[in-house]
Parts: C-alpha cells; sequence; structure tokens
C-alpha cells in the first residue's frame, strides 16, 4: 500500500505543503515531519509529545483505547500466564523467545553475576541513613561506569550485551544494598542458587542471626510484576533513557537519567501514593467521604491508581495483577488496616457509576502498592521495584537507538515566548 499524503495550506501564501505519511504493523500511521522546518521554516507544537512520535520502534505497542500491550508481538496476558521474568527479558532485548539452550544460558549468565564491586557496596556508607533508596539507587547505578568502562564501547555488540546483562543482574543487588542501608542492617549477597524474584526476597529479608524461609508465592508475585512492569513503550523514563543516550553517554548515566525520572510521583512515583492515600483515607468507614471528594471538581483530592493516561479502557496489566493481589493477601493471611481499605476502595470504584462511566478503573499502580505492602517492603522501597522489573525494557530501547540509522542526538525545539531583542542598559541607568 503507498503511503498517504497529507496537505497542508499555508494561508498567507496559498501556498501547499506536502507532507507524507509512515504507517506501522499496527497502530495509527505518523505524519513525518522532519522536513518542515527546513523547507518551510516552521516547528510543531505539541507539549508532552502526547501526538508525538519521537522515534520507530519494534520493542512494545500499546492500544490504549482497546486496552491492549504488547512485547514483540506477543500479548501480555499470555506472558504473563505462560512465560517468566528471565524469558521476557530475553524476548525485549533478542526480539524472539528464547529456545530452552538460549533460555538456559541467559538465566545462567544473569544468575552468576549479581555480585556487585565491593567498592560499590562501600558508597552506601556514604549516603544518609534516612535517603530515599531511590536517590541512592540512581546515583550509584551512575557510578557503574567507573567500575565497568572497559566495556563501555556503546558501538561493540558484545559490549552492549555485557551492558544490558549487568543492569539486569545487578539492579536487585543494589536495590536491596539501598534497603538495608535505610532500616541498618548488614548487606545480604545474592545466593546463586535462587530464582530472581527469590533471591530478591532473600537480599532484602535474610539476616545473619536466623534462617529466612521464601514464600514461594511472594516470588511469584514479585516475577509478574516484573513481567507487568518491563515495558511500556515511550513514557517519561524511557524517553528519558533514548534522549540521555542519544548523546553517546555511557549507558549506564542514560539508565541512571531513567531512574531519576522513574521517581516522579506522576510515573513510577504513583505506587508509592497509592499508600499514601490509603494512610489519608485510614479507615473503610471513612471511603464514602474521600469518593465524594474524588467527585468535586472543586476539590483537589486525587484518587491515586485510578485510571490511566494511556488505557481508556481498564489497564490489561490490572485484570492480571488483581487475582495475584487476592491470592498474596490470601496466602499471607495479612492483617493489616490499609490492605482493608484498599480492598474496599476497589470494591467501591468498580460498582460505582461514576467511576465506571469515566473508566477510573483500579490501575497497575493501585495493585502492585498493595502486593508490596503485603511483602513487607516499604513504601520508599516501591519505585526501586519499579526499576527493577522496568531495567530491561530501558536497555532495549537504548539497544535500539543506538543502532538506529537514522538515530540523532535528541533535540526538541520550542515556542519562544520571551521578550523580543532588546538592548543593555548600563546599570546607573536603570
Amino acid at each position: 500500500m503507498s503511503a498517504k499524503t497529507y496537505i497542508l495550506m499555508d494561508p498567507a501564501t496559498g501556498k501547499k505543503i506536502e507532507l507524507k505519511a509512515r504507517a506501522g504493523s499496527v497502530g495509527p500511521d505518523v505524519i513525518d515531519i522532519r522536513s518542515l522546518y527546513g523547507e518551510q521554516g516552521l516547528f510543531t507544537y505539541d507539549p508532552g509529545f502526547g501526538s508525538t512520535a519521537a522515534c520507530e520502534s519494534k520493542i512494545t505497542y500499546i492500544d490504549g483505547d482497546q486496552g491492549i500491550l504488547m512485547y514483540r508481538g506477543y500479548p501480555v496476558e499470555q506472558l504473563a500466564e505462560k512465560s517468566s521474568f528471565m524469558e521476557v527479558c530475553y524476548l525485549l532485548l533478542h526480539g524472539d523467545l528464547p529456545t530452552a539452550a538460549q533460555l538456559e544460558e541467559f538465566t545462567h549468565t544473569v544468575t552468576t553475576h549479581t555480585m556487585i564491586n565491593e567498592t560499590i557496596l562501600r558508597l552506601f556508607n556514604g549516603f544518609h541513613y534516612d535517603a530515599h533508596p531511590m536517590a541512592m539507587v540512581a546515583g550509584v547505578v551512575g557510578s557503574m561506569s567507573a567500575f565497568y568502562h572497559d566495556t563501555t564501547d556503546i558501538m561493540n555488540p558484545r559490549h552492549r550485551d555485557i551492558f544490558a546483562h549487568r543492569i539486569i543482574a545487578k539492579l536487585p543487588t543494589i536495590a536491596a544494598a539501598a534497603y538495608k542501608h535505610t532500616v541498618g542492617q548488614p548487606f545480604t549477597y545474592p545466593r546463586n542458587d535462587l530464582d530472581y524474584g527469590s533471591n530478591l526476597l532473600h537480599m532484602f529479608f535474610a539476616v545473619p542471626a536466623q534462617p529466612y524461609e521464601i514464600d514461594p508465592v511472594a516470588a511469584q508475585a514479585l516475577d509478574l510484576l516484573f513481567i507487568l512492569h518491563a515495558d511500556h513503550e515511550q513514557n517519561c523514563s524511557t524517553s528519558t533513557v533514548r534522549l540521555a543516550g542519544s548523546s553517546q553517554a555511557n549507558p549506564y548515566s542514560a539508565i541512571a537519567a531513567g531512574i531519576a525520572a522513574l521517581w516522579g510521583p506522576a510515573h513510577g512515583g504513583a505506587n508509592e501514593a497509592v499508600l499514601e492515600m490509603l494512610e489519608q483515607i485510614g479507615t473503610p468507614d471513612r471511603i464514602p467521604q474521600f469518593i465524594a471528594r474524588a467527585k468535586d471538581k472543586n476539590d483537589s483530592f486525587r484518587l491515586m491508581g485510578f485510571g490511566h493516561r494511556v488505557y481508556k479502557n481498564y489497564d490489561p496489566r490490572a485484570k492480571i495483577i488483581r487475582t495475584m493481589t487476592h491470592k498474596v493477601l490470601n496466602q499471607l493471611g495479612k492483617a493489616d488496616p490499609l490492605l482493608d481499605v484498599a480492598m474496599r476502595l476497589e470494591e467501591i470504584a468498580l460498582q460505582d457509576p461514576y467511576f465506571v462511566e469515566k473508566k477510573l478503573y483500579p490501575n497497575v499502580d493501585f495493585y502492585s502498592g498493595i502486593i508490596y505492602k503485603a511483602l513487607g517492603i516499604p513504601t520508599s522501597m516501591f519505585t526501586v521495584m519499579f526499576a527493577i522489573g522496568r531495567a530491561v525494557g530501558w536497555c532495549a530501547h537504548w539497544r535500539e537507538m543506538i543502532t538506529d540509522p537514522e538515530g540523532r542526538i535528541g533535540r526538541p525545539r520550542q515556542l519562544y515566548t520571551g521578550p523580543a531583542r532588546r538592548d543593555y542598559v548600563d546599570v546607573g541607568k536603570r
């Protein structure tokens, strides 16, 4: 099928401007505007880039209206049901599901590279005891280029593989070290005999004084959460990784930039905001008054964890994780007032005509926060957990961006509305 051409008319001169469209494998076409400034002296204006395709990608596809999320063409529902996080990591990085031998080799590589340099470990002693874990993780990941500078040739395919493997393998270890520093416990080293989720639980909660028994349901829940968080197309943090990486900076600094972007409460910090909201509500009997406030246009209160900027239908990830949430709560039998508030709020919101009409369904942030809370992970660590899952998506996008023959350093333009030219006046004459 030939590409469409769109015609714009300059009302001042009557001159026609032809813009060609490009079609993807699925989803809306895009209008190629690369020549617009050079030929017409015009920029486009799109705050937040909500209608702008900044790159071409083969990794993840989202249809927000239909509630569709696919990694490399595979529906996330199928991957959540049948796959594992390690397999999804391989898929995102390499484009296809691995054979049994490929998966075994990949898993072995990640598992045997989970330890971090002891000097990196000592960096945590330089942070204040109450530093936010995201600040520590962003700083330590950024420092990794100082330890692995011999394998940061971004044009070397083998170096790109090593970088991705190191991020996936070592980020849980870094996260656990940040947690242990926060609570004042000795660092727990990783164990190569454990799977990815079990190893993370071990590093978080094991202490030298007594044995720690890993709950398989908890490990299964983490694996599912990491699958659902693994990638989400050109979101804020992924776009940040691409933009930072487009300067050909070392890849660890690009990932650190992504972690910093993820920290924001409008992005990865949303699951942390959910628990803060539940604490504000306090008890189930107070839910109706907060529901009423959420409906009041004159009230600034918002129900965190409901609705999504992209999904205008039910978040497909939320459908999957809802079942796991109830499984975790039933398995662990946690008696926690905030979990009672969360479950009652979910029940009310799913039945309230106002929320149903506006499609303000509980999203993945709502349920992930509840699971983390039930597993004993503190609120300050929620966004760190998100980063662990999303890191493979960042690595996949960075690799794709670096090898894109049409790739250029990112350089957005602007609509300038400041003062026009004016001349300097000596300080004594002002």
